[in-house]
């Protein structure tokens, strides 16, 4: 296993910036974020312009990781597939080629992505759907060796009410997607607050598993018996992603038991890499904030790793 992290967390640092800073911290590689460079999204990461990646661009990156000895894990493009709005959804659906186009060219074989949820349909009816529009681009990504790779976040920030509106939260949703030829980036910290053990339910789906992501989370009980499970109500119009009773942190600052989550992933023969997800709102406000934090996250997984 190596490890590395995904660079949306510093979305306003340069790759040439991240990618000699994480090599000089002990990091193997990068999850490199791929949004759309648009205006108006700087709170989204576009590390490399996928878009119009020319010759001269590719030889640029691959130098740049090839000088600091750094590989590039996946590209990151966790964007909604299924989005209400048709138009939205297919401009969603290019960018995405545009993403899996780049990944070969850079010497990249996974891409990472979400399923996504229409929020104005059933789950039923969600699941009919992506059975209709994802097989295309599982196709896409297949004839260009490419492989798509989807994270468990139920992404329930996106849903008015609070609910999952990423249709690969639990495992009774991943059986479902493998069907469609969809792979899995496995991060514990989503199992953890919605009651799924992550380190049990792990063999059973390790030869899905192309890519993990590490992120702790922090449960507080007794404001989870104010609002239960599906958190704050009355105020989620204000912050949908503020659930009241539980919140992110960097891996060694929450529930997961972090020894045991890499010795069950080493007895189910995982052997890529683990990519920080830096998220905690503690260790964030300045890019100085977000690397003391990533400083952290390497801290307590490299001598887990052996690396």
């Amino acid at each position: 296993m190596k490890l590395g992290f995904l660079t949306a967390c510093l979305p306003g640092t340069p790759l040439e910036e991240i990618a000699p800073w994480a090599a000089a911290h002990g990091y193997a590689g990068l999850e490199v974020a791929v949004w759309p460079d648009e205006p108006g999204r700087d709170w989204e990461a576009s590390h490399i312009d996928v878009a119009h990646l020319d010759d001269a661009g590719v030889e640029s990156v691959r130098k740049l990781f090839a000088t600091h000895q750094l590989a590039i894990s996946a590209l990151a493009y966790y964007e909604n597939c299924l989005d209400v709005d048709p138009t939205r959804r297919g401009r969603i659906h290019q960018h995405l080629r545009h993403v899996i186009d780049a990944a070969p060219r850079l010497g990249v074989d996974v891409v990472g992505t979400f399923v996504g949820r229409d929020v104005s349909r059933t789950v039923t009816d969600n699941l009919r759907l992506a059975e209709d529009v994802l097989p295309p681009l599982v196709d896409y990504a297949t004839e260009r060796g490419v492989r798509l790779a989807i994270e468990n976040c139920p992404m329930e920030g996106w849903h008015p009410d609070g609910y999952p509106a990423n249709l690969a939260y639990s495992p009774e949703l991943w059986d479902w997607m493998f069907g469609l030829g969809l792979y899995l980036n496995y991060d514990p910290s989503h199992l953890t607050w919605l009651g799924i053990d992550p380190i049990a339910v792990l063999p059973g789906y390790a030869e899905r598993i192309l890519h993990v992501q590490a992120k702790d989370v922090e449960i507080d009980p007794l404001a989870r018996n104010r609002y239960g499970v599906f958190g704050d109500a009355r105020d989620r119009a204000s912050d949908p992603w503020t659930s009241g009773w539980w919140r992110y942190r960097i891996p060694g600052l929450g529930e997961v038991d972090w020894a045991a989550f890499v010795a069950a992933l080493r007895a189910a023969g995982f052997d890529g890499f683990v990519s920080v997800e830096h998220e905690d709102p503690v260790w964030s406000g300045s890019p100085e904030r977000v690397r003391d934090g990533l400083v952290l996250a390497h801290r307590t997984l490299a001598p887990l790793m052996g690396t």
